[in-house]
């Protein structure tokens, strides 16, 4: 719930940028695609995602196999590549919670948990009915995630605080703890759900002691996941809807922003970023998101002055208010 200490709607655009779009062949002033090209903008394309997986892990492999080789030096490069990894892994559980990684419903769920949720310690089944709590009614009455949206713009020395507790791991700590608390609750299904997590890190430590590196676990599996991609999911999530508020227009509740290569390859992998796209057509895959983004901007429903040029531009706005 939004309680009276949750501030909502600080960035919310200016409403001359928020009129309706054309009409056009693909998309209605709403931007929601037409009956001709929805079918093929919402084809998921099984194959292709399954090698993006198996991808995943062979990359995710050698990171780690390139810091034992090469020693040292390498390891905080290795560092902040792993947590990289955990948002590469979160992004497509992301995905599989959508149900939208693969075709068949059964092989989705196997490896939206087993393979990309369990392993970045995440619950896909319980992520999928918070998130589509979101979904349903952005900043609505069961919207899990006000708090962290909630109040911007705020000061540069809170916006520091908030990204120093992250770096630092407290709050990677903090949330670990929180959810570990579920193996001793009285919820049999959320208990049997951590232990499988805690089952599939006992094999990746299993795994790293086998090797002769078990330093490779805490190191660059478990630390990069509570302190790095801590840091990219607020700056990633307040990027999506720091300040906004409900509204029946996606546009009230949901930023959008120019995805530059750097920020796709680090930050706002697998197409991510198009944030705005997603919540408009929730059930519209992430290989066509960008495309789909295209005939957004051009029915103009994406006002050149609503999207921001890029993530340097809205945290500037998100801790001055002021985006230049």
């Amino acid at each position: 719930m939004t309680g009276a200490t949750n501030v909502l709607g600080g960035m919310v655009p200016a409403t001359e940028l928020l009129a309706p779009g054309r009409d056009t062949a693909t998309v209605g002033p709403d931007g929601r695609p037409k009956p001709a090209v929805r079918p093929e903008l919402r084809r998921i394309p099984s194959w292709r995602n399954a090698f993006t997986v198996l991808l995943l892990l062979v990359q995710t492999g050698a990171v780690l196999f390139g810091a034992v080789t090469l020693g040292p030096w390498s390891w905080p490069i290795a560092f902040l590549l792993m947590g990289r990894a955990h948002a590469q892994f979160l992004s497509l559980m992301h995905e599989a919670a959508h149900r939208l990684l693969f075709r068949n419903k059964t092989a989705n769920d196997v490896v939206g948990r087993w393979l990309i949720g369990y392993p970045s310690f995440t619950n896909t089944d319980a992520y999928r009915r918070v998130h589509m709590a979101h979904h349903r009614r952005e900043f609505g009455p069961d919207e899990p995630d006000v708090p962290l949206y909630a109040h911007y713009p705020i000061s540069p020395a809170s916006f520091r605080r908030k990204l120093m507790r992250d770096a630092t791991g407290r709050t990677g700590l903090r949330l670990l703890r929180e959810q570990l608390g579920a193996l001793r609750g009285d919820n049999r299904l959320a208990r049997n759900t951590q232990i499988r997590i805690v089952a599939v890190q006992i094999v990746i430590l299993a795994a790293a002691i086998a090797s002769g590196h078990w330093w490779v676990y805490p190191l660059l599996w478990l630390a990069p996941y509570l302190t790095v991609w801590r840091v990219i999911n607020r700056l990633r999530s307040i990027a999506e809807h720091g300040g906004l508020r409900e509204s029946d227009d996606r546009r009230v509740a949901t930023h959008s922003v120019a995805q530059h290569p750097l920020a796709r390859f680090f930050m706002v992998p697998y197409a991510i970023g198009f944030h705005l796209a997603h919540h408009v057509d929730a059930g519209v895959p992430f290989r066509n998101l960008p495309r789909y983004h295209r005939m957004l901007r051009e029915s103009g429903y994406v006002h050149p002055g609503y999207e921001y040029p890029n993530y340097r531009a809205i945290w500037r706005a998100l801790r001055t208010g002021n985006p230049a």
